[in-house]
């Protein structure tokens, strides 16, 4: 079981944005995918997460 599917769709989405968003910035649009975005979330610890979310949402990235 991944750390994924113990999240929201909400949560997701803002993680998949912030991830886009800052994490890959330099990447070429093709590889901008939710499947990228998800592995890249995957491997991350929980505290790790949490901490994502709360910079995406206090930074103005994603509105939640």
């Amino acid at each position: 079981m991944s750390f994924i599917s113990t999240l929201s769709p909400q949560e997701l989405e803002v993680l998949r944005t912030v991830v886009k968003t800052v994490n890959f910035k330099h990447y070429p649009k093709d590889f901008c995918t939710n499947y990228e975005a998800d592995k890249l979330i995957d491997s991350l610890a929980p505290s790790t997460v949490e901490k994502i979310m709360r910079v995406g949402v206090d930074s103005g990235i994603v509105n939640k």
